[in-house]
């Protein structure tokens, strides 16, 4: 099973990090198929990998130190295939949404590190 993480710390109030996520994720073409308050679930609509390849991405907003300026959240991504590659299409995706959390225009990113 191919498994990237990635945290980030990001100036945005803890309240108005969700939507933004979900709509990020939507706009890189996920299907969120879960959320709550601290917690989203998105995954890679089927159709142009095979069903093995799909990828996964999990976010957990981390309300317990957030503040009024800070916000920090670890994500997760993953899917069923075996990294036997170094670029293989999970790497893919998550170089791909990592990037696109780094750029956003919704927030200041102070601090970005991958696992």
């Amino acid at each position: 099973m191919a498994r990237y993480t990635c945290s980030f710390t990001l100036s945005i109030p803890f309240e108005r990090l969700q939507p933004l996520q979900i709509e990020l994720l939507q706009e890189c073409g996920l299907d969120v198929v879960y959320y709550t308050s601290d917690y989203i679930m998105a995954r890679e609509v089927p159709g142009n990998v095979p069903f093995s390849r799909l990828v996964v991405v999990e976010i957990l907003i981390d309300k317990s130190t957030a503040t009024e300026t800070e916000t920090r959240m670890n994500m997760v991504i993953k899917n069923d295939e075996l990294p036997l590659q170094l670029d293989n299409h999970c790497r893919q995706i998550f170089t791909y949404i990592k990037q696109a959390v780094e750029d956003c225009r919704h927030w200041h990113l102070i601090e970005s590190f991958a696992g």
